[in-house]
């Protein structure tokens, strides 16, 4: 079940976020970002932030949030995060669907994501999959920890046509 987050479920998100930014590899947070930080990046109050809840535990999370103030606030921006434990189970889909529906329904126009890491084959396919184009590259805009500077994707998708 996916539902509107609340601040109740700041630590079970904490538990998620923090696993998947110990690999360093696939969002721009450094692994020894701490907790208090979670706030401002995942539950700040110009976001919509939802979480996956299966058996009551929350498996996973994302934001919907204008991708820029005032004239750009028409394009949405958004992140996304499952335990790695429940990876491979279609959470990220469901995440992904909902938040392109919700997106639509608040009067967002498209939908873009600023920084896809190129080497995050999964989540690049997951985007295309779901509508969403490479319009960008960054040359070397992320510091991978073992591939070392990677390209990273501006993907776009509209949400007129749907």
């Amino acid at each position: 079940m996916i539902r509107k987050a609340t601040l109740e479920d700041l630590n079970a998100v904490w538990k998620i976020f923090h696993a998947v930014i110990q690999t360093e590899d696939t969002h721009v947070f450094y692994k020894n970002t701490p907790k208090e930080d979670l706030q401002k990046h995942w539950f700040a109050t110009y976001m919509y932030t939802y979480v996956y809840e299966e058996n009551e535990e929350i498996l996973g999370s994302y934001f919907v949030k204008p991708n820029q103030i005032d004239l750009g606030s028409h394009i949405a921006n958004a992140g996304y995060i499952v335990h790695p434990e429940a990876q491979g189970k279609g959470i990220g889909k469901k995440l992904c669907e909902h938040s392109l529906a919700l997106a639509k329904e608040i009067g967002f126009i498209a939908m873009q994501f600023n920084i896809v890491v190129s080497t995050n084959k999964v989540a690049v396919a997951v985007w295309k999959k779901y509508g969403f184009e490479i319009i960008g590259t960054t040359p070397k805009g992320f510091k991978h920890p073992e591939f070392g500077f990677v390209d990273t994707y501006i993907m776009y998708k509209s949400l007129l046509d749907d």
